[in-house]
């Protein structure tokens, strides 16, 4: 089944400012959360519909990618498998109005009360790094190395944090890490989870901490990452990499990784979204007369025919001689805009030859046209 646009999800329009965002989710929120709606999966549904709209046209980043590319722009940015909790990184615009609450037991994966796992909820952190790629790369593609430093599982202990071994498992949270309680919201009373007081989250006792990692079950070293990098990424957007950052406290689950992408400049040309731009010198003759001129691309030389005539600042626009779509098989154009050079430094038969061409010109009376007189007078009107 197709996705439905985020906008149609929210019931706002395109121009839709944040609060008109936010207010339209907290009230879908409100409607389809489940705690009102008990084993009633389509709320479920809608609820964390909503929920992914929210988070993606509540973040200025994601929205313009959104906006440009639709849901093709946002392959990747939720992983492989789509939009989970641990997506959702927006719970906290709600918290000055008692709303946010409501999310607090949904990460980690659990609804109304069913309780997640001590490895998800001792999720690592998750790191950030920044290529930087030339525009030849973002034209094909490319896949990079990276050296990065982690927290990894600790050797000494398997990630357990415990000396000896000797891990038991909290005997007032059962190992869930969180205990159930009373309390009031929005929709009156109900359960909440909260962390475990006697084991602080964890889920487990450890008497005998490791001397290594300080019970941790994770110690700091460096791995080399391979990202593969699509084409036509522009700069801002990032690719996340599932499962490669920090390893969770106590063989927790690890967080991911986001690398920022970066564009180096480039010497010949400039970048608008896929359009490519850039400046092609010609001499007076090849103006006057006409000539055939091979200009750059990323993908190899092409010709122009410069017809004669040609003023300066002419722009030939090349299609499909510019970068791809990311996810497209589309592309786009290469603008040439031609800049007619004079000379700075001219030999005796050089000079001659502009002498004659002045003496034809002095003939002709190349006078500046009405329209530049006219437009000469409002400027100093």
């Amino acid at each position: 089944m197709a996705k439905r646009d985020f906008y149609e999800v929210l019931g706002v329009d395109k121009s839709a400012s944040e609060s008109e965002i936010k207010k339209a989710y907290r009230k879908l929120a409100m409607k389809y959360h489940p705690d009102k709606n008990n084993d009633d999966k389509e709320a479920e549904e809608k609820f964390k519909e909503a929920s992914e709209a929210y988070e993606v046209l509540s973040d200025k980043d994601k929205k313009q990618r959104y906006d440009q590319y639709g849901h093709a722009g946002m392959e990747g940015a939720f992983g492989g498998h789509g939009f989970t909790w641990d997506d959702f990184t927006h719970a906290g615009d709600f918290s000055d109005d008692g709303f946010g609450g409501i999310f607090e037991h949904l990460f980690g994966g659990s609804f109304s009360g069913r309780r997640g796992s001590s490895r998800q909820r001792n999720r690592g952190e998750d790191l950030q790094i920044s290529l930087s790629l030339s525009l030849e790369e973002v034209n094909t593609g490319i896949e990079k190395k990276s050296k990065i430093g982690v927290k990894d599982s600790c050797d000494a202990c398997n990630g357990t944090g415990s000396e000896d071994g000797n891990v038991k498992t909290c005997t007032q949270c059962h190992g869930s890490g969180r205990v159930m309680q009373m309390t009031r919201s929005l929709f009156g009373q109900m359960q909440t989870a909260v962390v475990c007081p006697t084991c602080h989250g964890e889920g487990k006792v450890i008497k005998n901490r490791c001397k290594k990692c300080s019970g941790e079950g994770r110690v700091s070293t460096h791995k080399t990452i391979n990202v593969k990098i699509p084409a036509g990424i522009q700069e801002g957007q990032y690719i996340r990499l599932r499962g490669e950052g920090n390893r969770g406290l106590n063989g927790g689950t690890n967080g991911d990784i986001l690398v920022h992408v970066k564009e180096k400049e480039h010497d010949i040309f400039k970048r608008q979204e896929a359009d490519l731009i850039c400046e092609f010198p010609i001499s007076f003759s090849q103006a006057g007369l006409g000539a055939e001129i091979k200009c750059p691309t990323l993908g190899g030389k092409v010709k122009i025919k410069v017809p004669a005539g040609t003023q300066s600042g002419k722009v030939f626009r090349l299609r499909s001689q510019g970068l791809p779509h990311v996810n497209s098989t589309y592309r786009g154009d290469l603008y040439v805009k031609v800049i007619v050079i004079t000379p700075t430094k001219l030999n005796s038969t050089e000079r001659e030859l502009l002498s004659k061409l002045a003496e034809f010109d002095e003939d002709k009376k190349f006078y500046p046209s009405k329209g530049f007189f006219n437009k000469l007078r409002h400027f100093f009107a």
